[in-house]
């Protein structure tokens, strides 16, 4: 026989596209033989009485059936059945978009006799492909196998699939069963179940209702579709839902409904008063209390960081959340709430250059939604942008760099922040010698994108020419960091080091100050660690590459006061930190303690900055 082909385990929080569904024909239960105590594989995997019976004439429908192929295409889905590769339900097809999440429900079912139990984490068989008329030859059959079992049967051999984390075939089970006998709610809870762990919790939600819709008073049902709506930032509905769950649901379960629902209201109401920050944060906080896989929670994050100016945030922000079918959003949503969701992710696809998504997500959010203001505004700066990059571009290759610099401001005036169009025009102005400005322009775009490396190599290239060699070295060097084996940025860099050494008439001269204790910050995340940390953290703002003087002072009482964390800051790579912080002037000390800031000092009064020190920490 073929081999089971296995596919590993799916990301987390991904929707696959829509998929057919196989149903079996309603053939009432035929009555099989009893099986020969010599076949070994209906002794291995306990399946019920009844389903026993087939196994016999099963090794002879799989001979026959290869024999009449010339090949072996029938392969063992488990130790008491019989699987065609491509006929598991709605399995995927190598090459199609896999399904994601490799995790069990949210909590352990409590009766073995009607629910599945907890999965391993196993990985589960994927199908292979097959031609059109091997696939309905091998449909047939495998439809004729599976409606000679009774619903039962099937659902118990796919609650064994689902333990051992089988979840696709677990799923195939569940949907012949439901084929079958479609009233019955169990068989719909527990594909909900099986759907939730392969990352649809669209569809999830969808046969729970079902399920709720067949038995209304159907607990287990209640608590499983209670669950979904927390993940998905529904924390009304997932009350309403535990509220009619029975013994299923404890007082820890409300307790988290109500904290999420708590937590919604406090997004809502800092994006009512148009706080950003505060709105970064709540919704951290609601993601965090359950709403893992609500993509309204993410959007509204990444539309607070976009006002922020925090560009790459943005774009990372929506990167780590729930990816849905559209139409299941749409169904799930409504077309109002999903043309919400496209305008925001138009609006992130924009600022990170990529015109053509955003027109794309643009047109679909306003053809969802005609009468939204705001996908209409997008779409329009979407279609200019989109023009003026084009049109900048084709003067550019033309060498019309006077010109294509035009057009890119022609684009700007859509977004000033725009780090694309930002950086093109950096490269006209240095091919027209404005190497001052194109610094600036590239500068610009690294404050919003502080990983774009074209803009830090087009600025590193422009500070060489103006030798500014300090400068030039910083940016070749986290280039290099970045890239360790591209030559060019290699040799730039050696370059650069030695018109610095020659400027200086001395040794090469080490642009970090080489300090033992003070802790150069290379990430907001790793700001906000130190900051928000038990004790105390003095933070040192200024620009590259800082005083040496101050720098020898606070190494000094790095080792005066070991418990007190001593940070810098460079304001040119973190213009976001200085402007969050409240950063007044430059050089200055932000004094933190137990995660609040306390006080500011000037950067040039190191006795007060001791003091405060001394003060804070005993």
């Amino acid at each position: 026989m073929a081999e089971k082909s296995v596919t590993p385990k799916p990301a987390m929080n991904q929707q696959p596209k829509a998929q057919g569904r196989r149903t079996a024909p309603n053939q009432a239960p035929h009555v099989q033989p009893k099986v020969a105590p010599s076949q070994p594989y209906a002794q291995t995997k306990k399946v019920p009485q009844g389903s026993i019976g087939i196994s016999g004439e099963l090794e002879i429908m799989m001979a026959d059936h290869q024999k009449s192929q010339g090949k072996g295409s029938l392969v063992r889905a488990s130790s008491s059945n019989v699987m065609l590769f491509g006929n598991l339900g709605n399995l995927r097809h190598p090459g199609a978009a896999s399904s994601t999440l490799n995790y069990a429900p949210d909590y352990v079912p409590k009766h073995s006799s009607e629910e599945i139990p907890k999965p391993n984490n196993s990985k589960y068989g994927n199908t292979a492909n097959k031609s059109n008329e091997e696939a309905e030859q091998e449909g047939s059959l495998c439809r004729a196998l599976s409606t000679r079992m009774d619903p039962e049967s099937l659902k118990i051999m796919g609650n064994e699939d689902y333990k051992n984390g089988n979840f696709a075939e677990a799923l195939a089970f569940y949907e012949q069963a439901i084929s079958l006998d479609p009233k019955k709610a169990a068989y719909r809870s527990n594909k909900s179940a099986a759907l939730t762990a392969l990352g649809r919790l669209l569809d999830a939600v969808f046969e729970c209702r079902e399920a709720i819709r067949i038995e209304p008073q159907y607990h287990r049902a209640h608590y499983r579709l209670a669950n979904l709506y927390l993940r998905l930032g529904e924390a009304d509905k997932a009350l309403y839902h535990l509220k009619h769950s029975g013994p299923e649901a404890d007082s820890q379960d409300l307790s988290r409904g109500q904290s999420l629902q708590a937590q919604l209201k406090k997004c809502t109401e800092a994006w009512k008063l148009r706080d950003w920050n505060t709105l970064v944060k709540e919704a951290a906080q609601a993601i965090s209390a359950g709403a893992d896989s609500a993509p309204q929670i993410f959007a509204l994050q990444a539309e607070a960081l976009l006002k922020l100016h925090r560009h790459q945030d943005a774009d990372e922000t929506l990167a780590k959340g729930p990816h849905f079918d559209n139409d299941a959003c749409t169904k799930f949503f409504g077309p109002i709430g999903n043309a919400n969701l496209l305008q925001i992710h138009a609006q992130v696809d924009l600022a990170a250059g990529r015109f053509d998504d955003a027109l794309e997500a643009a047109e679909r959010a306003t053809r969802l939604d005609p009468n939204n203001k705001e996908a209409s505004m997008v779409h329009r700066r979407a279609r200019a942008m989109a023009a003026a990059r084009a049109r900048g571009n084709d003067l550019f290759k033309a060498a019309k760099f006077s010109e294509a610099c035009l057009a890119y401001v022609d684009g700007l005036e859509h977004d000033p922040y725009n780090s694309v169009l930002l950086c093109n025009r950096a490269a006209c102005r240095s091919r027209l010698g404005q190497f001052e400005n194109a610094v600036e322009d590239c500068t610009t775009a690294l404050n919003v994108r502080p990983s774009y490396s074209k803009a830090r190599l087009r600025r590193a290239d422009c500070n060489a020419k103006l030798e500014r060699w300090e400068a030039a070295v910083k940016d070749y060097e986290i280039l290099l960091s970045e890239t360790p084996d591209n030559e060019e940025v290699s040799l730039s860099l050696s370059e650069a080091k030695s018109h610095l050494k020659n400027q200086k008439g001395s040794e090469i001269v080490d642009t970090k100050f080489s300090c033992e204790n003070v802790i150069v910050i290379s990430s907001k995340e790793q700001f906000k660690e130190y900051v928000t940390s038990p004790g105390v953290s003095v933070a040192l703002f200024c620009n590259q590459p800082g005083d040496r003087q101050t720098l020898e002072y606070m190494e000094k009482l790095c080792k005066k006061f070991p418990s007190v964390n001593f940070l810098k800051v460079e304001v040119e790579d973190h213009q976001y930190l200085a402007k969050s912080e409240v950063v007044s002037s430059l050089p200055a000390f932000k004094l933190y303690k137990n995660g609040s800031r306390v006080k500011e000092i000037p950067g040039d009064n190191l006795e007060l900055l001791e003091s405060s020190v001394k003060y804070h920490s005993t």
